[in-house]
């Protein structure tokens, strides 16, 4: 059970700080964690599994494995690694799980999930500006799967060569070569629109961010 009056927790709390308070139960600061981190690991989670709801999902419980397993945190590296990590193999889990299914029965895929936009500019701009976006999603989910997650974590998270490797646990030169792989293959369909539309990809936004944190918090406290 959470505490049922945490402590104020400042906005610049260190990460092991932080990862003490959580395991406390303390629930302001597991709060501030899933605020501080949930547009990375949203991101990880999509990269892996192609779809907002099925990247939501998996995040929700990756944050409730997080909350059970936070006493294990020991600094060795940052708190968004660790979660990062402990997010990718969770996803990388569910995939395998869901692609044996896929050998004994046929499962038809579902559409595209729904891209809603905030956009103050003109209406015509802002339809194909959201419709690059969409176009640029759906490429990258057609990504072969090891040159998706990198193309992901490098291009959109923007993650250092260093982070991405340890993360994936592979060469620094392994990803090198499939970021650059990936933007070739991106490239070929889009041209120079690439390098507008990558930023507003895999948005997460107010609504995203506030729905995953209310419902993990509520499955803590029930």
């Amino acid at each position: 059970m959470m505490s049922a009056q945490p402590a104020a927790v400042p906005e610049g709390i260190g990460d092991m700080e932080l990862a003490m308070r959580v395991a406390a139960r303390d629930g302001a600061a597991f709060e501030l964690l899933m605020r501080r981190h949930n547009r990375r690991l949203f991101r990880i989670a999509r990269s892996v599994l192609r779809g907002d709801a099925d990247a939501e999902d998996a995040l929700q419980e990756s944050y409730m494995a997080a909350y059970r397993a936070i006493g294990s945190f020991r600094g060795d590296s940052s708190l968004a690694t660790w979660l990062s990590r402990l997010v990718l193999n969770h996803c990388l889990s569910r995939r395998r799980r869901e692609q044996r299914r896929e050998d004994i029965v046929s499962i038809v895929p579902d559409g595209e999930g729904d891209i809603v936009e905030a956009d103050f500019e003109t209406p015509d701009r802002s339809m194909v500006r959201s419709e690059l976006r969409t176009l640029l999603q759906r490429k990258v989910d057609e990504l072969p799967d090891a040159f998706r997650t990198v193309f992901v974590l490098r291009c959109i998270e923007e993650m250092s060569v260093e982070e991405t490797a340890e993360l994936l646990a592979i060469p620094e030169a392994t990803v090198r070569s499939r970021h650059f792989r990936a933007r070739g293959l991106l490239r070929e369909s889009l041209a120079q629109d690439v390098d507008l539309a990558e930023q507003g990809l895999m948005g997460f936004g107010g609504e995203h961010c506030d729905r995953v944190v209310a419902k993990v918090l509520a499955s803590i406290k029930a």
